[in-house]
């Protein structure tokens, strides 16, 4: 890793810190680094840092690839629309973007600009103590041997201090029922105080469709709360693939035609498609 991708590294961990508030909070809200070894980054101490650390650190700040230009394409812009208003508003939102519509990266670029929004990847494993231990974490507060009760009036009363908070639970068709309750828990205490936004595929809107006819408990105090509506991200069209190849570097119509029939929807593999033409010499 050169000096220069170090540097660049640093200044994001720079902006991160002061996301956060402090090196103390963004320590508590990243895993594996500490106060200290932010304050040796920030200081321009680095002979102790090893690679794996500045990975780490890139990684969880939200630096971008070197050399990868970012375009907003329709889906991105209408991502970044949404978050605004939830943010601004207090707003309760489920915003379905399929895998590769680029959804993630707008949430990472729209929180590394902002203060207080927290963003969450879902997993399936996720029992309710581990989704209050990651929204405390993605806060940066530091807790130990609270019970789910404590650990609820905990984030309540962090986010009630906050000036416009805004949750993202990214993936979020990826949790359990007993999980997708605590949404309803959070709504409830902090209307009018706080956005919320998930990310989902079609999968959670079925899954909800197929609740509400079931009676399920909770499905329709979910659905109540996101306003009876999913909000659906524009699908990636041929302009947005051409936009996001001549950005990095693809200009041949040729080219780009054959990126955009392999594409399918999906920017990863477009960004695979321009690399790869990139090392091969063609343009």
């Amino acid at each position: 890793m050169t000096q220069e991708q170090k540097q660049q590294i640093s200044d994001q961990l720079r902006a991160y810190v002061e996301q956060k508030g402090s090196g103390n909070k963004a320590a508590a809200s990243m895993n594996g680094v500490s106060s200290a070894t932010i304050s040796k980054v920030l200081a321009g101490k680095w002979e102790t840092i090893s690679e794996d650390m500045w990975r780490s650190i890139a990684a969880q700040t939200g630096h971008k690839a070197e050399g990868w230009q970012l375009v907003p394409t329709r889906a991105y812009k209408a991502m970044t629309f949404a978050l605004e208003n939830a943010q601004r508003d207090s707003l309760v939102m489920a915003v379905i973007g399929e895998a590769g519509s680029g959804k993630t990266e707008a949430i990472k670029n729209y929180t590394a600009g902002g203060r207080n929004v927290y963003h969450l990847v879902c997993s399936e494993y996720w029992n309710r103590r581990t989704f209050m231990a990651k929204v405390l974490q993605s806060m940066g507060v530091t807790y130990s041997g609270n019970t789910v009760a404590d650990m609820m009036e905990t984030i309540v009363d962090t986010l009630k201090r906050k000036e416009q908070p805004l949750i993202v639970l990214d993936e979020a068709d990826k949790l359990s029922d007993q999980v997708l309750y605590f949404f309803i828990s959070l709504y409830n205490q902090l209307e009018d105080h706080c956005g919320i936004i998930m990310t989902t595929t079609k999968y959670l809107r079925a899954r909800i469709e197929k609740g509400l006819r079931l009676n399920r408990k909770g499905y329709a105090e979910i659905f109540s709360r996101i306003g009876r509506k999913f909000v659906e991200l524009p699908l990636l069209n041929s302009e947005d693939v051409a936009a996001v190849c001549v950005a990095n570097g693809v200009s041949d119509a040729k080219a780009i035609n054959g990126i955009v029939d392999e594409a399918d929807g999906d920017l990863r593999r477009v960004k695979r498609s321009v690399w790869a033409m990139l090392k091969g010499g063609a343009r």
